[in-house]
């Protein structure tokens, strides 16, 4: 009978809306969720019932849900200045692995709120690892997927093998003594200080100082000492020469020519180590001979010291690019790419398998993951200091509340003026 048949589809009406209602309050409660997607009811009519008359006549038996859908567009930034916090601009999710709810896998998310273990592992809100590919410590990132350790980073020390100086050397200095390595400071006309480092990091203090050849006034010769406490078969407090050498200077000033004429730095229970003096491009080796060391009647002045070795250093902050690139700052002030963050596509992102706490698992119809590096290959970029906020429309969601609401409410009507009818119906009995 149709009027059974209208209670069917009132009831069904009713289960849809509250289907409906139910979708819509899920994404009103997690507005504010990071990363987190909205979805949308998808429904279909029923079956319908064909009366048969002059012609086909189709009666329609309700409505059902199809599917619910996930909404997979970029949800809007927000500054949060946490280094760690990650967000993704365009397709894709981050890579974690791990145990959840028992199962011990790789799991999906945008969700980008990570921070540093307790071992040094880069890791999610549920302890969960950050896949991406390791830098070796030249900086040079690999092409294996794992787990991103980057609390255990150190920056190893680089051997000092060039120094480099810019002075003047006064050109009528006074005369002294013959140079002594016993009494340098009286038997030098200047000398200035620099530090260098040997393989292992330490720190040797260099002096090198300079002497004007009296008998030949473009002439000077040049030495260089340090502590013999740093040196094999040194005694501390004793100074020891590892460099000596010349230089001889034209007679507008400019270095006309320098050499290196005996070397012995033997760091302690380090490796030997050769030093390359640069006192900047002679006139010989058609230079300038001013862009180094010169010759002038002014004082004698260091303008310029530097060296390329540095010490052992210990990660003091972290940034991340756009290529999601973990790039380290270390205490000895060098700085280098520690790793990579990963991120995974899909060709139907929307058919992931939603398991709470903000992850996804992969389906047979979301398609396999597609792992890459960020903005490469069609997978989103990386901000970093920023998180990825809900894409839920709440105007929208308010709407479709009231839409569903309504909804529910007539199809509640339609199943009581049915049962009107048919007690109608039973008073015919009578």
């Amino acid at each position: 009978m149709s009027i059974l048949s209208a209670l069917n589809t009132g009831a069904g009406g009713l289960e849809a809306n509250g289907l409906e209602l139910s979708v819509v309050g899920d994404n009103i409660a997690n507005a504010s969720t990071v990363g987190f997607k909205a979805s949308r009811a998808v429904f279909q009519d029923t079956l319908a019932r064909t009366v048969i008359g002059a012609g086909p006549t189709q009666v329609g038996l309700g409505t059902r849900l199809q599917t619910v859908q996930r909404l997979v567009s970029q949800g809007t930034l927000a500054n949060t200045s946490q280094p760690t916090d990650l967000a993704l601009q365009g397709a894709g999710y981050f890579v974690v692995k791990g145990e959840y709810n028992g199962m011990d896998a790789q799991y999906y998310t945008r969700a980008g709120q990570f921070t540093v273990d307790k071992d040094g592992y880069m890791v999610n809100l549920s302890a969960l690892r950050v896949q991406g590919y390791t830098a070796d410590a030249a900086g040079v990132v690999g092409t294996s997927l794992g787990d991103l350790k980057i609390g255990n980073a150190t920056s190893p020390p680089l051997a000092t093998t060039t120094l480099s100086m810019r002075a003047n050397l006064e050109a009528n200095p006074a005369a002294v003594a013959a140079f002594s390595i016993t009494d340098p400071t009286n038997t030098a006309h200047f000398n200035t200080s620099m530090v260098v480092y040997d393989s292992l990091g330490q720190e040797h203090q260099l002096d090198v100082y300079f002497r004007h050849d009296d008998a030949n006034p473009g002439n000077w010769e040049w030495f260089a000492l340090t502590d013999g406490g740093g040196q094999t078969g040194g005694t501390a407090g004793t100074p020891v020469q590892v460099a000596n050498g010349t230089l001889s200077f034209g007679t507008d000033g400019e270095l006309a020519t320098f050499a290196t004429t005996a070397q012995n730095f033997q760091p302690l229970n380090a490796s030997a180590q050769t030093l390359t003096f640069n006192f900047g491009t002679p006139t010989a080796a058609a230079g300038t001979g001013l862009d180094g060391i010169t010759q002038f009647a002014s004082p004698s002045v260091a303008t310029f010291l530097s060296q390329d070795g540095y010490a052992s250093g210990e990660l003091s902050s972290l940034t991340v690019d756009g290529k999601g690139q973990l790039v380290g700052a270390f205490s000895n002030g060098r700085s280098r790419v520690i790793g990579q963050v990963a991120v995974a596509n899909f060709t139907s992102e929307g058919n992931l398998n939603r398991l709470g706490g903000n992850l996804f698992q992969q389906t047979e119809t979301s398609g396999v993951p597609v792992v890459g590096t960020p903005g490469s290959g069609g997978h989103a970029s990386i901000s970093a200091g920023v998180l990825e906020q809900s894409n839920v429309d709440m105007g929208q969601e308010f709407i479709r509340l009231i839409a569903a609401q309504r909804g529910f409410q007539a199809n509640a009507k339609t199943i009581t003026t049915a049962d009107q009818l048919l007690s109608e119906l039973m008073t015919l009995k009578r």
